[in-house]
């Protein structure tokens, strides 16, 4: 199952500390054998021909809350659930492959292509069959519309990323209606990653549309599903096949998406109330690799877990004591606890940027993200948090943080919030974790800020470009994706830089410097690597662990014959 690049979901860990040497242990005692993470390129899918999969019956799937906006391109709608259906009723005009490679999807579009360098030009033939549910065709005026959305010259639109869109001066009809011509004002190497998924202007075309009307539902389509019924009482949402889709026809004759705590998802499973669930906690892996009719399916992707920092507000303000957070939080010993009892090998990593296995990668944490309590004192002593008996305290107040949970985290989530409060309550640091409820864990906390610490997962990043929101400044209330509103002029400019670079080993050069700015501005803190381990029906085919490939090809999912 994919999560967008933007999605936010809770990050996961283990509950005790133990040493991970090549195997963890069963419920029956037995060892559980360790191996390496998949290698980048490879699935995990029950791969099948078309001619293998039978025509009907119905998908169930889990979400992890009711989706409260479905516009992706929104804050609010920025979440992996709603990233994930918005995708599958939207024309997605790219898509990654297995080894990230990126394509685009015929459906939707024709060709793509740069017609020139100077400026930058990029003609789209849009496919004639491509139309959204009101009969209209996809055409100029769609992308014209994104683009006015997301380029950040509008404040009344709150749009998450405006990157790759403020460096676009002209979006204009091309030789025909079925041609759009978008003309930059400077090089973007990642222009594929642009209006895509693509929203129809009739829907976004001003920022009351935008903004308020994809709220709990889709106002239009255009792909192979459309939504069939939205039940908020049984927090169920439902997709069917569109007679209307000029493409291959989908297998299935409808997919359930049922909101659910994670903390449900494997009795769920069990009960066979939907047909995957992760297996990436030990106590859900034992339970769900036994279960009968079921494969384990593992792959890698580009999924990692961090540790958010508010800087703007409360002791987080100071730079010297999110530095001292960096140091006094032991990433190894959460990564080690976290993977105690799975198949794969989990690894602690030292990038925002970049997985371990993708070219570019390399440590920059440097002298910031060593796990080093003394230097965490040292910076307290500076920040005038003084040590007195066991506690850090200025003013008569000992430092005080907090931590925000979602009340349907998993015990390994909470967990992970223990491990840290006990790991700062080494360096003399109160840390305080407060549950919030579920559905609100986003949309009046994360995606607002309200919040000291916060931990979550950003995923599938293929186009380096996608983390610039997260990264960037902030503009007044409009966080973008940088929920902490951590950041400076030269992290900004090196990174605006690097999307304008078109030689792919000079901007990586630029991440990685923007990145070591990051790690010593004390930004957030990377945990490790995330697999994919998922339990899923046997027979279903085309589904599963995807690797790279960034979204589902949800008509050639279906059930075998």
């Amino acid at each position: 199952m994919r999560q967008t690049s933007a999605a936010a979901w809770v990050a996961a860990t283990a509950a005790t500390v133990l040493l991970v040497t090549g195997c963890g242990s069963s419920d029956d005692g037995k060892p559980v054998a360790q191996r390496n993470a998949a290698a980048a390129g490879s699935q995990d899918i029950n791969a099948h021909p078309l001619s293998d999969i039978k025509q009907g019956g119905t998908l169930k799937l889990p979400i992890s809350q009711y989706i409260a906006d479905f516009n992706r391109y929104t804050a609010n709608g920025n979440q992996g659930d709603a990233a994930e259906i918005n995708e599958l009723v939207e024309p997605n005009l790219f898509s990654a492959d297995a080894k990230g490679e990126v394509h685009l999807d015929p459906d939707f579009l024709l060709s793509a292509e740069v017609t020139s360098a100077g400026p930058q030009t990029v003609v789209y033939k849009l496919n004639p069959k491509a139309k959204w549910s009101d009969g209209k065709s996809l055409g100029w005026r769609d992308f014209e519309a994104v683009w006015k959305a997301q380029n950040g010259t509008d404040k009344a639109y709150e749009a998450a990323n405006t990157s790759g869109y403020d460096q676009i001066s002209k979006v204009e009809q091309g030789a025909d209606a079925h041609q759009v011509k978008v003309t930059f004002s400077k090089p973007y190497a990642d222009w594929k990653r642009l209006f895509d998924p693509l929203l129809p202007a009739a829907a976004i075309d001003t920022p009351d549309k935008f903004n308020k009307g994809w709220l709990e539902k889709i106002p239009i389509t255009g792909s192979a599903f459309k939504i069939s019924k939205y039940d908020k009482t049984a927090q169920t949402i439902t997709a069917v096949p569109d007679p209307n889709w000029w493409g291959t026809k989908p297998k299935l004759d409808s997919i359930t998406f049922r909101a659910l705590d994670y903390t449900a998802w494997t009795d769920a499973y069990l009960n066979k109330e939907i047909d995957y669930a992760s297996a990436l906690l030990p106590e859900d892996y034992k339970r769900l690799a036994k279960a009968a009719g079921t494969d384990i399916r593992v792959g890698a992707r580009w999924d990692e877990v961090h540790i958010e920092f508010n800087g703007a507000r409360g002791p987080l303000k100071d730079v010297r004591v999110r530095q001292a957070l960096q140091h006094a939080i032991d990433r190894k010993a959460i990564a080690t606890a976290f993977g105690k009892d799975l198949p794969v090998k989990l690894q602690t990593y030292g990038s925002h940027f970049f997985m371990p296995n993708q070219a570019g990668y390399q440590d920059n944490s440097g002298a910031y993200g060593t796990y080093d309590l003394k230097k965490a004192g040292e910076l307290l002593d500076a920040a005038g948090y003084k040590l007195q008996g066991d506690k850090r305290v200025k003013g008569g107040k000992q430092l005080t943080l907090s931590y925000t949970l979602s009340s349907g985290s998993t015990s390994a989530q909470v967990d992970q919030a223990e491990l840290v409060q006990a790991q700062l309550a080494q360096a003399g640091i109160k840390l305080d974790i407060a549950k919030v409820p579920a559905n609100d864990y986003f949309s009046k906390y994360v995606t607002i800020g309200n919040f000291e610490l916060t931990s979550f997962r950003w995923v599938d990043q293929v186009f380096r470009s996608e983390a610039y929101p997260i990264y960037r400044q902030t503009s007044g209330k409009n966080l973008y994706e940088n929920y902490g509103s951590v950041s400076s002029p030269e992290i900004d400019a090196l990174l605006k830089k690097a999307s304008a670079t078109t030689d792919p080993a000079a901007a990586n050069k630029l991440y990685n410097e923007a990145d070591a700015r990051i790690w010593a501005l004390g930004h957030s803190i990377p945990l490790y690597q995330r697999p994919q381990i998922l339990a899923v029906r046997s027979k279903l085919a085309n589904y599963g662990a995807s690797g790279l490939e960034d979204r589902v090809d949800y008509t050639k999912v279906g059930w075998l014959k």
